[in-house]
């Protein structure tokens, strides 16, 4: 008599080792596509935060002398301004820039902006700044602009370091910086074009005698537009106080010192979906691009208006806590206070910048 038993067939050994490859390879690829979400979940085991920084407050309300200020924060009032130059590497944030220089024209005694023909991946890129020059007029004979020639990526070869082009466009900053006329003493703010100081922080600068020879600037950190605040963990825009012999151009740290709530960091605050997909194949982290969907329009729309991260990465944070706490959407903030004076005066034409606009143009 044939039992139930006796009729199950044991698979054959030849099915189950291609089986279990497959599964084995499967399982290594899917590890090895989201390494990066791997890494950042565990990293508070395997990294340490850099040293705190030595915060200086920052005093400030409106109708309030510029000399009693100085002397809040330990520093002289001075019988002249000093000259302050701005210094920022241009990609194609043109209104972020429009919107930076309109707010320190008063301030600034020099632009210096320098933008490249390819991308730091080395994608050829038109010269944005240099085609777009009649925008901005108002602040033309401030302006000392520089090309930097880029190395441009051959057909089928992987992309250029960008770490590595990042830094020869940050040297030849230096360079730029001299044509501008920096003498000893100047005062340069070094940013990127959407980590933009506030003017009260810059009017510092020309009036205040005894600053530190260098201190960074925190700025509130925002994404996609002023509707998405996320903390105030930008750190990485400084001024520092001219001097040839030891000033170097550069956006890493560079001492402990920083100025509490000085400025705004707008990041990915793009008028246009394209604009988007141009910065995330193009910027120094363009790695993050780890499928092709993430360049799609209708996903790149859906994450700004829901406040998603546009490559699905977690928080880049060091303690489990704080990773915790800042998993998820970014909260929508229906406050426009304290922002860019022009920003405001000129609220229907960066209505994209504002609350209730995460709609963006092609």
């Amino acid at each position: 008599m044939t039992t139930i038993r006796s009729l199950r067939k044991r698979p054959s050994i030849k099915l189950v080792f291609p089986t279990l490859i497959i599964l084995f390879l499967t399982c290594l690829f899917c590890i090895l596509t989201n390494l990066q979400t791997i890494s950042y979940l565990f990293r508070p085991l395997w990294d340490k935060p850099p040293p705190p920084f030595k915060r200086i407050p920052h005093y400030y309300a409106e109708n309030v002398s510029m000399g009693h200020l100085c002397e809040l924060h330990g520093w002289t009032p001075r019988s002249e301004p000093t000259q302050v130059f701005d210094a920022i590497i241009f990609s194609n944030e043109l209104d972020l820039l429009e919107l930076r220089w309109r707010e320190l024209e008063p301030y600034v005694s020099k632009f210096v902006i320098l933008e490249s023909n390819t991308t730091f991946t080395g994608i050829p890129k038109p010269l944005f700044f240099d085609s777009n020059r009649e925008r901005f007029s108002f602040a033309q004979g401030k302006i000392v602009h520089g090309v930097f020639p880029g190395k441009k990526r051959s057909k089928g070869q992987p992309y250029e370091d960008p770490f590595l082009l990042e830094g020869q466009q940050r040297v030849a900053m230096n360079w730029l910086l001299r044509e501008a006329g920096i003498s000893d003493g100047d005062a340069v703010i070094m940013s990127d074009a959407d980590e933009i100081p506030s003017p009260h922080t810059v009017k510092f600068l020309q009036w205040c005698d005894g600053l530190p020879d260098a201190m960074h600037l925190e700025m509130r950190e925002y994404m996609y537009s002023f509707e998405f605040p996320v903390d105030y963990s930008s750190w990485r825009a400084s001024v520092h106080l001219y001097t040839r012999k030891w000033t170097q151009y550069r956006h890493s740290r560079q001492t402990d010192l920083i100025l509490s709530d000085a400025g705004w960091h707008c990041s990915f605050c793009f008028r246009r979906l394209s604009d988007f997909v141009f910065k995330m194949k193009g910027y120094s982290h363009a790695d993050r691009v780890r499928r092709k969907e993430f360049l799609d329009y209708p996903r790149i729309q859906r994450h700004i208006c829901k406040g998603y991260d546009l490559f699905d990465m977690l928080p880049e944070k060091y303690s489990f806590k704080e990773l915790i706490s800042n998993i998820g959407p970014i909260q929508r903030s229906a406050s426009a206070v304290h922002l860019p004076a022009f920003l405001i005066q000129n609220a229907a034409r960066f209505r994209f910048l504002l609350p209730g606009g995460c709609i963006r143009e092609p």
